[in-house]
């Protein structure tokens, strides 16, 4: 019987029923239309921190394959992960970065994988080459980034340069990795609530609803397209 792709959905939000998780879930039902078994993961929803830094995965003749050696709850959904054929998180984006909890987490799955090792090119000026993984295959992964600010200002205050980051280390470890922006959020639902005045909620409004749909349907051919990679 052929082995059935496996694609893991990682939510780096603590909230599993607004943007972020939409686009996870928009995200897995491409997977799935390609034919992959899907699992959705809160990271809110486990206990564990991130690196601490014990080396245990660069020792020589490391026993770990991969997996960080820190026996905590995050520890079986690793196991899952380095098992994984897709991988994609998803995480708002809080000043200018993926959440701290995704950042932990990206720590602790992305370590482990890689080395200390390099592999120069020959007759190269000893920059050129690869760093060596652990991975035995190319893992297409990619980033879901929901953010309250608009795509244009986005661009003016740097945030791809700082974001786009994220994407070249999994890249690294992974073999291939893209980005899904999706910008200008509806936060709230009763902006009434909340002291504001950067943006209009009228206009917030208006552009989720001609929007959200829109970025849905991206999420989903992303998801789509990461399986038919394989």
């Amino acid at each position: 019987m052929e082995k059935k792709i496996k694609a893991m959905f990682f939510n780096g939000s603590p909230r599993k029923n607004k943007n972020t998780a939409d686009m996870l879930q928009s995200a897995m039902r491409g997977a799935e239309a390609a034919g992959a078994e899907t699992e959705l993961v809160h990271l809110y929803d486990i206990d564990f921190k991130g690196c601490k830094s014990c080396f245990a995965c660069k020792l020589k003749n490391s026993k770990c394959n991969g997996v960080c050696a820190i026996k905590d709850d995050l520890r079986p959904v690793l196991e899952r992960a380095r098992q994984a054929d897709v991988i994609v998180l998803g995480s708002p984006v809080y000043y200018s970065y993926p959440t701290g909890v995704m950042r932990a987490f990206m720590e602790r799955l992305m370590f482990p994988i890689g080395t200390y090792l390099y592999e120069r090119e020959e007759g190269g000026d000893g920059h050129a080459g690869r760093h060596i993984t652990l991975r035995d295959k190319v893992i297409p992964t990619a980033m879901i980034l929901t953010m309250n600010c608009p795509e244009d200002y986005m661009k003016v205050i740097g945030y791809p340069a700082i974001l786009d980051e994220n994407a070249k280390v999994m890249e690294d470890i992974f073999g291939y990795s893209e980005t899904l922006y999706v910008c200008n959020t509806y936060q709230f639902n009763d902006y009434s609530r909340y002291d504001f005045n950067l943006f209009s909620e009228e206009d917030k409004r208006k552009y989720r609803d001609e929007h959200y749909d829109i970025d849905l349907k991206n999420a989903y051919a992303l998801g789509k397209r990461l399986v038919e990679k394989i």
